[in-house]
Parts: structure tokens; C-alpha cells; sequence
């Protein structure tokens, strides 16, 4: 049987993360767009969660963090998909292209 260790959880995390950046990048569409951030920051929750369980962490500081940014982009996520209601009513689109203008 193989102990599962630090690596694995910073693997995963990485996995996630680059995942968000390789969706953010290639897609056009502005939902997949915030549903590939919210993939960026969950991969850098995981690894904020990984060294405040693998460290000696007394003060619990990546268990913090980690809720901050979970908070962050839960007001993330509600301000951009308010800003794309408001442009999606002008231009009917919701193709990235079109709003250039920005």
C-alpha cells in the first residue's frame, strides 16, 4: 500500500491551477472564463491547505488563508457574473471577442 504524501496534494494543486490557466486562455466564452479562475483558485487553496496539514503550523495561518480566498471568490465570481449580466444585455454575446471595447 502507498502512503499518500505532501507531493500528491501539491500535484493535485498544480493540476488544478494549470487547468485554470489552459482554460482562461483558450476559451472565449466568459462563463468558462470564471469557471476556469475559480479552478486557478482552487488549486492554490488546496496547496494553502497542504502546507498548514503537512507543516507545523500552530497558528492554523494556511486554513485562514485558504477561507479568505474561498470568500474572495465566492465576491469574485458574484461581481463578474453581475458585470457579464449588464454586458450581456448590450451585446447579447457571450463571446469574449466582442467585447473589446472593455
Amino acid at each position: 500500500m502507498e502512503i499518500i504524501t505532501i507531493y500528491h496534494y501539491l500535484f493535485i494543486g498544480l493540476v488544478m491551477f494549470l487547468i485554470g490557466i489552459i482554460g482562461s486562455v483558450i476559451s472565449k466564452n466568459v462563463i468558462k472564463v470564471l469557471i476556469a479562475l475559480e479552478f486557478m483558485l482552487t488549486g492554490i487553496n488546496i496547496n494553502f491547505i497542504t502546507f498548514a496539514a503537512f507543516c507545523n503550523n500552530d497558528k492554523f495561518n494556511g486554513f485562514i488563508a485558504a477561507l479568505f480566498y474561498t470568500g474572495l471568490g465566492a465576491v469574485e465570481l458574484a461581481v463578474a457574473l453581475y458585470i457579464f449580466y449588464l454586458m450581456y444585455q448590450k451585446k447579447e454575446s457571450d463571446n469574449i471577442e466582442k467585447y473589446s471595447e472593455l
